[in-house]
């Protein structure tokens, strides 16, 4: 392989590809010869040592709403252009498309047996679910960062591509697939980690050898003390909003969320309400936008008294690829509201 030029295939989406943004989110799956989109910038940042023969599209709604069917026909096009490498993306923290990278990704490098990577900003959802099957290179959260991620699958792809061994994660931009090897220390690890502890009490650099996740210590709050005289309010990360969308609520990595009146409504109706969301199959949730925000047994409740109140007000978004950052926005926004407004509980549904 070091001899010839290496064969890439670029998967992409219907908005890099031209086709248009959440208007053309069902297009189906097709293929093109050469560079198209971003692929133009890969191709030239390759330098001449992989070419891009050919270039699979498929829209977003179609790939996360038609999965096996949008899957086994991007497979068959990819492996029409008999590639060495399939480039995925970069998707950056769009829900839908990570998925559908790190998806295609995983399925062409099982079913094919081809070298595959993409890019996704590490809050995508598409790395909790492909980091283990696919090279993941770490993205920005948008199209901002195009470039640097551009940069960074040609380097790691042509490492691939080039049978050269990928070293760790921290130094190659990558995100950790969970893979641990075995290396030897002139010092043993007691004497290693006594020098960590010193280091971190002495207020210096050091890396651990076994990182683990942080997260955040949330303190539950006090249990409800009378359910039957407290108020309760709805809240929601499925998308279920008034139809048509008024607030132009994203389908994922949402920014927003909308705030709507419930105080006359007993049901929400298909004529009336709807899912956005843009993370799972909607079917259900279009014919009965109770099973994701249940206001009709939360009346029922109210009727029979186990709770005091249904809040007047419900709030909704969307839950896929949302940014850490605006999610906790989001918590104390809402939150500030609803403890104003002398709410005593909320539920938070989702799907």
């Amino acid at each position: 392989m070091s001899k010839m030029t290496i064969r890439v295939v670029h998967y992409i989406n219907q908005f890099y590809a031209g086709l248009g943004g959440e208007e053309a989110a069902n297009a189906l799956p097709e293929s093109r010869k050469g560079a198209v989109g971003p692929g133009v910038q890969l191709q030239t940042i390759f330098g001449g040592k992989a070419e891009i023969v050919g270039t699979v599209i498929c829209g977003d709604g179609t790939y996360g709403e038609r999965t096996e069917e949008a899957r086994a026909e991007c497979t068959r096009l990819i492996e029409g252009f008999r590639p060495d490498l399939l480039v995925a993306g970069p998707a950056f923290n769009a829900g839908r498309y990570g998925f559908a990278c790190g998806d295609i990704c995983s399925t062409v490098g099982k079913v094919l047996g081809i070298l595959t990577v993409t890019a996704l900003y590490p809050e995508n959802p598409g790395v909790e679910l492909f980091a283990k099957n696919t090279v993941i290179v770490q993205a920005s959260d948008s199209a901002r960062g195009m470039k640097a991620a551009l940069e960074g699958l040609a380097r790691v792809g042509l490492k691939l591509a080039s049978g050269e061994p990928l070293g760790p994660a921290r130094l190659e931009g990558t995100i950790s697939r969970g893979i641990r090897k075995n290396f030897f220390f002139e010092k043993n690890g007691a004497e290693r980690a006594v020098e960590m502890l010193l280091d971190k009490i002495a207020g210096r650099p050091f890396r651990t050898e076994y990182e683990m996740p942080v997260f955040k210590r949330i303190p539950p709050a006090p249990p409800i003390k009378d359910l039957g005289k407290a108020t309760i309010a709805l809240v929601c990360s499925g998308g279920i909003v008034p139809k048509g969308n008024p607030d132009h609520i994203r389908v994922s990595s949402a920014e927003t969320y909308g705030r709507y009146n419930i105080s006359e409504l007993y049901d929400l109706t298909p004529e009336t309400y709807e899912s956005i969301h843009g993370g799972y199959d909607r079917v259900w949730a279009n014919q009965d936008p109770d099973v994701v925000l249940p206001v009709d047994v939360m009346r029922e409740l109210e009727r029979e008294g186990v709770i005091g109140k249904l809040y007047d007000w419900i709030y909704t978004t969307t839950g896929t690829g949302t940014a850490v950052a605006h999610a906790e926005r989001f918590g104390r926004e809402i939150g500030a509201q609803l403890k104003e407004a002398g709410v005593d509980g909320v539920i938070l549904t989702s799907t």
